[in-house]
């Protein structure tokens, strides 16, 4: 596969002696402390990787340090409506590169080998084959990643560090949100005029893909409209 990244001039061993360095370095620091760090170190070899729903934040904070940053959005052939408006949009007011990684298959040509709504038969084959294929290869062209993390999300997310070894990628994960509160993303997003997407105002603090995600009750989970009634809860990327 072709990324769309500069390539890795660092060797593994370089790469995850930075994250260790970092990790300890920055573990107590505040997001925009470790993108700067981030900026300087990679450059060009950095991207971000946007969901456009609760996270554009993320690729604003990191453009006004790496400008025509690239910003990796999945582009599943399943979003809502809002979230391509919200991608759309952030795209005229900040200073990157929004890079759509596609599924091999279209959704047409999945349905065509593996039968229609295969998100409600086997959503992990789903996310496997829509998300986490299309990213791994993309990542191979860059040295570290920025994710937007949040230890609130849930407890596989708890322990997240601001700058961590990603052992299944063999790069640096940056995660500069993770001791962020929503109210946090929301407050940031208001006051420096960053687009969100509006499903965060109707009852959906995490979204994904529109026949996996429910809007959630108050009380419940940020994550728990993702795959309802389904054991899962992550759609792979990053575990």
């Amino acid at each position: 596969m072709t990324t769309h990244g500069p390539g890795r001039a660092r060797t593994t061993e370089e790469l995850q002696a930075l994250a260790a360095a970092a990790s300890e370095r920055f573990a107590d620091a505040t997001a925009q402390e470790v993108v700067a760090w981030a900026g300087e170190t990679f450059g060009s070899s950095l991207a971000v990787a946007c969901s456009m729903a609760g996270d554009t934040v993320l690729p604003h904070l990191v453009a006004g340090v790496v400008p025509g940053v690239d910003v990796l959005f999945l582009d599943t052939g399943y979003h809502f409506p809002e979230t391509i408006g919200t991608r759309d949009a952030l795209a005229e007011v900040i200073d990157a590169r929004i890079v759509n990684v596609l599924p091999k298959q279209t959704v047409a040509e999945q349905d065509a080998e593996y039968g229609e709504k295969l998100h409600d038969r086997n959503p992990t084959l789903c996310c496997q084959l829509r998300k986490v294929d299309p990213i791994d290869g993309e990542l191979e062209g860059y040295e570290a990643w920025v994710t937007g993390i949040r230890r609130e999300d849930n407890a596989l997310r708890a322990n997240a560090q601001l700058v961590e070894w990603d052992a299944r990628h063999h790069m640096v994960k940056i995660n500069p949100l993770a001791a962020w509160s929503f109210d946090d993303v929301i407050d940031y997003a208001t006051g420096n005029g960053v687009p969100i997407n509006l499903l965060l105002t109707e009852g959906y603090p995490s979204i994904g893909c529109a026949p996996c995600t429910r809007p959630v009750a108050p009380g419940e989970d940020p994550r728990a409209g993702r795959w309802a009634g389904a054991a899962k809860t992550e759609c792979g990327l990053h575990l």
